[in-house]
């Protein structure tokens, strides 16, 4: 199982989205899919009775879930998505790579454009039209990109959170206990809000995943919000403690295993077990009646 799954927040529309994807990402799975109860919702999801509420799919053997809820929340550039298209190992990787950038960019806005650049050959960002972001681009494998996998997270600090980046993954390298330190290439100068010495670029790992983090040398008038919050799949009460007592940072924000960093980051903390036990009688609303999950209330 994938331990750290990020999650993307839907306005009634994931089930739209999920195919969008199979078609956008080539070898794109659909793994499962989840409903809200018939009976038992809160008043403001009482119209959600019956339909999907979660979607699980794999980009390139990556797994993100797909939720299907109202208008609270939309994804931003905060966090978006890196997927490497390796030449190596597949000859018309150029190709599929245009093919996707076309395919988000339908009802979609580019962020940095599709060309070269002095860290890659080939390289573009695309908010999609469901506001999720994915910078696309072409590697080979041989020359030692391949020791990073094809798709992974990436945070961008900005806002409210600019040149957090380093503080940030200092305090993720703690909070998971399975972690390890990766690349890090600093801003030589000032550049926009960075200054020099700000992280131009530094990635990381959490229980054996990717993940990159930069500051952003542009203005932003964004930041980290639910709409795209990162799911880890505890092994018992236990580590779901561990992991809250290290990442929850804003009281206020906690509910049904939801919890906000001190960077703005949301996180699920859930145990491994989370779908066998939502299938007990009552499951639902005992869930939404909890902050921190306690398992044994289930």
């Amino acid at each position: 199982m994938q331990k750290i799954v990020p999650n993307l927040w839907f306005h009634r529309n994931a089930a739209e989205a999920a195919e969008f994807y199979r078609t956008a990402f080539p070898g794109t799975q659909l793994i499962d899919t989840t409903y809200y109860p018939q009976e038992g919702l809160p008043d403001f999801q009482r119209d959600f009775a019956g339909e999907v509420l979660t979607i699980d799919l794999e980009i390139a053997g990556f797994r993100f879930t797909l939720i299907n809820a109202g208008d609270e929340f939309t994804p931003n550039p905060a966090i978006s998505f890196m997927v490497a298209f390796d030449e190596h190992s597949d000859g018309d990787a150029r190709q599929r790579l245009d093919e996707t950038w076309e395919a988000l960019g339908e009802g979609g806005t580019e962020l940095m454009p599709l060309t070269e650049y002095p860290f890659s050959s080939y390289y573009g960002w695309m908010q999609d039209r469901y506001g999720v972001s994915w910078q696309l681009s072409l590697i080979d494998s041989t020359d030692g990109a391949g020791s990073r996998p094809s798709v992974y997270p990436s945070l961008l600090f900005g806002g409210a959170e600019q040149n957090r980046a380093a503080k940030a993954k200092e305090r993720y390298l703690v909070a998971f206990p399975d972690s390890a330190d990766g690349a890090t290439a600093l801003y030589s100068e000032q550049t926009g809000p960075a200054p020099e010495g700000a992280v131009m670029y530094t990635d990381f790992q959490l229980e054996g995943q990717w993940f990159a983090a930069m500051d952003s040398g542009v203005e932003q008038d964004f930041t980290f919000t639910p709409g795209i919050s990162l799911l880890v799949n505890a092994a018992d009460q236990a580590e779901i403690d561990q992991l809250w007592d290290q990442l929850s940072h804003v009281p206020e924000a906690e509910q049904c295993g939801w919890c906000t960093d001190e960077f703005g980051v949301s996180w699920q903390i859930a145990p491994e077990n989370m779908n066998e036990l939502m299938d007990r009688d009552g499951a639902y609303a005992k869930l939404m009646d909890m902050k921190k999950i306690e398992i044994d209330r289930f």
